[in-house]
């Protein structure tokens, strides 16, 4: 069944991170409705932990919402960078551990209506203390949580941040089916 249409896609802003279009779709070859597009290069993130099992967070400002979010080591690709490069390279810019090898988890894409980006996830627990090599801007808090804690504050609302979510999710299955 298709009932729409994508017949035309205009750049309305071209970004560092993000390109944002109107995109103009066809609905049942009779009326149009226009749609915003959030065109995302690609992410990753990935779930480090240390020697004694626990998972190293970042905790840093979000502007989106002014508030603090609690979430696993992220960011975007830089041009021709494989996505496990990404995760390794992330986490020990954000967290000053470096992991000596990674597991791919899972893959999310963020949010669906209105953006393609999708973000790879991983695992290590195979870090190495390194040097923290925060961005310009980039003012981050690293912390230490066990993995139960975590899943106990995705279900009691401290953590919403979806590549979070379900990077800590699907690392709990994982181990748990191990």
């Amino acid at each position: 069944m298709e009932h729409l249409k994508r017949i035309k896609r205009e750049l309305a802003y071209k970004g560092t991170l993000i390109n944002i279009y109107k995109d103009t779709i066809l609905i049942d070859n009779n009326r149009e409705a226009n749609y915003d597009f959030i065109e995302h290069h690609g992410a990753s993130a990935i779930n480090p932990s240390d020697k004694d099992g626990y998972i190293i967070m970042v905790r840093q400002y979000r502007n989106a919402i002014d508030d603090y979010t609690l979430e696993i080591p992220a960011g975007s690709l830089n041009a021709g960078e494989d996505n496990m490069t990404c995760a390794i390279r992330e986490c020990e810019e954000e967290t000053g551990y470096k992991p000596l090898k990674a597991e791919h988890l899972i893959d999310v894409h963020t949010t669906v209506a209105f953006c393609n980006e999708m973000i790879k996830i991983y695992y290590s627990d195979d870090i190495v203390p390194s040097m923290q090599n925060l961005d310009d801007g980039e003012f981050i808090n690293v912390e230490r949580h066990s993995l139960d804690d975590l899943i106990s504050m995705i279900y009691s609302g401290k953590i919403t941040d979806a590549k979070t979510v379900a990077g800590l999710l699907a690392l709990k299955h994982k181990l748990f089916y191990k």
